[in-house]
This record gives structure tokens, sequence and C-alpha cells, in this order.
């Protein structure tokens, strides 16, 4: 107003920026570098965004064993959580590698489990990231013959699938 004398001040202005434009305009810079043509469909929901992406030639976004898709889905939750009280899941799924991976895991417990109930003896799978142990632990849940523990320390932390402790009841 001026009555009373002036004061500078500083304003700090931000755009508010959604969540799924963050997310597509990473993807589309990502894809446009790598020089690939795809897809990229983007679901969001209050906890989680989903990113879908397909094309040919995706399997650079893959990576060995998926490591490249794991550590963008990594980049992408960093992003998008940045500077956030709540936090939000973000899971990227190139050409359905996660499903037909976890359809493979699934199958890989199953068998680690038939090995410990025949033979009475802890089986340990390979180093696996975090979210595949996640996995594997979820599949051997209602088991009632074995239990399934990580063990190790990052990046070469592992399952290990042995029998059950017998408890005995009162």
């Amino acid at each position: 107003m001026g009555l009373f004398g002036t004061k500078v001040s500083k304003v700090r202005v931000t755009a508010n920026v959604s969540d799924e434009k963050v997310v597509r305009s990473f993807l589309e810079k990502l894809i446009e570098t790598i020089g690939i043509e795809a897809e990229i469909k983007i679901k969001e929901t209050r906890e989680e965004i989903s990113v879908d992406i397909f094309g040919e030639n995706v399997g650079a976004l893959i990576g060995k064993h998926g490591d490249t898709l794991y550590s963008l889905s990594y980049l992408l939750k960093l992003m998008v959580n940045k500077g956030r009280d709540d936090y939000k899941r973000v899971v990227v799924d190139v050409e359905n590698y996660r499903k037909q991976r976890e359809e493979v895991l699934v199958g890989m417990a199953n068998r680690a489990a038939a090995r410990v109930a025949k033979y009475k003896r802890p089986v340990s799978l390979a180093p696996m990231p975090a979210c595949e142990r996640r996995v594997i632990h979820a599949a051997l849940q209602t088991n009632s013959n074995v239990e399934s523990v990580s063990q190790g320390e990052e990046p070469n932390r592992c399952v290990v699938v042995r029998v059950k402790p017998y408890t005995k009841v009162f």
C-alpha cells in the first residue's frame, strides 16, 4: 500500500505439474534419446502410477534380467516423490515383462519349495532385487511346509527357502 514505507519482497512461484506429466515427459525424452519408437500408457491412482510401454526393439528399456527396467522405476519414483509428504508407488512395465517374470519367479519358488519339502534342506535362490524377492515370499506365504527369508546384503541379497520350524501348540 505504501502508507508506512516500502519493502522489497521476493516471491518464489512453482508450477504445479501433475505426476503423470513428469513421468510422461521423462520417458518421452528417454525413448527419443535411445532412438526407439514406443507407446506409453499411464494409469494413475492415489497410491500408484502404473506405466506400460509397448513398441518394437524396446529390449533396451528392460536390460539384462530387468535391471534397466527396475532402475527406471526407481528413478521415476524419486522424481515423483521428491518434496512430497505422501508416498506414491511407480511401476514401469515394458511389453509385459514384469508379468512374465512374475510367472517365472512363482514357478521357481514352487520348485524350490518342493525340493525343500523332499530333501529337508534349505535352498538358496540367486540374488535378486527386492521386488522379485517380494514375489517369491508372496508365492510361498500360503505353503504350510516351508518358509522364505531374505539373507545377505544388497546387491547380493537372496531368498532362502527352508523347512518351517515345528511349533508345538498346547
